[in-house]
């Protein structure tokens, strides 16, 4: 065989090679990508976790431990909100409105202004922040944001166009990871995300979560987040929390989400002729205010309310004005301007005013606390679907379903007819605008320095 020929032959198959390289490499690249978003989830559950409970520790090691929060909260929420606006803009609050935001969004600096692993790292270190301040803040929220945020990466490194589908398997992955609900991730990407049904994206989203979900059982196992609950409706009381709870819940959601838009709007209006230092005012001012209602309640709003969801899910009570300090706890760190999720505390919310409604009628509060969260949720975010799935997945509560599917319709149908705008939705809008105005001034200076150049 000629030496000739050998070579053409193995130039030949190395070009194959290569072509097959070149064709998997955004395939693997999107995997990686997908597992990371597995793992990093998991990791900022445990820091979370340590977060909540180092605050705890700290306020209940002494006689008057217990004052401690009128210290640290407003101090670590003023810290909080300064490295926000500083060191990592765009890391605000939930994240779920930014991501919804860059989807909509189609130059690549503008998506990387509200989605990037910069703002990935610091929403992660300044919610494990806002939680040891006794923040009611969650970390599912940040959690979405961060999936976005390394998905739009993969885009740009594994040179794939579909950055808008796969800032919707990032969302979706950061969902499934962060409560161990794979349906709720999938159904979350389609109702809340993106708002129709993307057959081009759905094969990313399943692949996006499955790889997630795999990475996070791996590190945590199969766990359902509030334990598994077999509860159903036994007597006409139990009935009747369905259309409590659906209207209920439906118009505390509803609110919540219309009068955070519309604060959120006047605050933006304040602080507009000195952000930086305004903002700072006001998170201080929000930190010392949940600090008192923390006291007040004994500590039971300062963080998540993971605890108090789960207690009332197993049965145990919840005192009767819980709900509504979590709300306003809840609320206060919300427009404060510091990093974190709304959908723990509603949940936490959910479950207090089941709970106060199951005493008060004298029905199960398991199934009270469940139908709350429900209700509440849905009315919150106006997905029903989506409370639905992640309230079955996350309690395990299979004899209840019907109860939670026709609560979950209840409350949103109660939240739109109160408030006509979705919360995620409307801060979104406010997101896409503040970043075409960025765009613009930067290129209105630039094009200043050149022709001044």
């Amino acid at each position: 065989m000629p030496p000739s020929y050998r070579k053409s032959k193995l130039l030949r198959r190395s070009r194959v090679f290569w072509g097959s390289f070149s064709l998997w490499r955004p395939r693997l690249v999107f995997w990686c990508g997908a597992l990371a978003i597995g793992l990093i989830s998991v990791g900022f559950a445990k820091l979370a976790d340590l977060a909540q409970k180092a605050f705890f520790s700290v306020t209940t090691s002494g006689e008057w431990a217990f004052l401690l929060p009128l210290l640290i909260t407003p101090l670590g929420f003023a810290l909080s909100a300064y490295l926000a606006a500083t060191l990592f803009p765009n890391s605000q609050g939930s994240g779920i409105p930014r991501a919804i935001a860059a989807r909509h969004l189609h130059d690549e600096a503008d998506r990387s202004r509200l989605l990037s692993l910069r703002i990935a790292f610091g929403k992660i270190l300044l919610t494990v922040l806002g939680l040891f301040s006794g923040a009611s803040i969650g970390r599912e929220g940040p959690t979405v944001q961060v999936g976005a945020s390394i998905m739009l990466a993969v885009a740009r490194f594994g040179g794939m166009a579909q950055a808008r589908g796969l800032i919707l398997a990032g969302s979706a992955a950061g969902i499934a990871a962060a409560f161990n609900t794979p349906l709720a991730g999938i159904v979350f990407a389609i109702e809340e995300m993106s708002r129709t049904y993307e057959s081009r994206s759905n094969g990313l989203v399943l692949t996006a979560v499955i790889l997630s979900g795999l990475a996070a059982l791996g590190l945590s196992g199969s766990y359902n987040y509030f334990g598994s609950t077999s509860i159903a409706p036994m007597q006409l009381a139990d009935w009747g929390l369905v259309l409590i709870c659906g209207v209920g819940g439906g118009a505390l959601g509803a609110g919540f989400s219309g009068f955070a838009l519309h604060v959120g709007q006047r605050v933006r209006r304040w602080a507009q002729p000195q952000p930086l230092k305004r903002m700072l005012l006001l998170a201080s001012a929000c930190g010392f205010a949940i600090a008192l209602i923390g006291i007040g309640s004994g500590g039971t709003t300062f963080g998540t309310g993971y605890e108090q969801a789960r207690g009332a899910v197993e049965g145990q009570a919840l005192p009767l004005f819980f709900f509504l300090e979590k709300l306003l706890a809840s609320f206060l760190s919300m427009i404060s301007g510091i990093p974190g999720g709304i959908f723990a505390p509603s949940l936490a919310v959910g479950a207090g005013f089941g709970s106060t409604v199951g005493t008060l009628i004298g029905s199960s509060i398991a199934l009270a606390a469940i139908l709350g969260m429900a209700g509440y949720f849905a009315g919150v975010v106006q997905a029903p679907m989506t409370a639905f799935v992640i309230i079955l997945e996350m309690t395990g509560d299979h004899q209840a379903v019907i109860p939670i599917m026709a609560v979950s319709m209840i409350g949103y149908i109660t939240s739109r007819i109160l408030s006509r705008e979705p919360l995620y939705h409307g801060l979104s809008r406010v997101f896409i605008a503040a970043t075409i105005r960025a765009r613009r001034a930067a290129e209105h200076k630039a094009n200043a320095e050149e022709a001044t150049g």
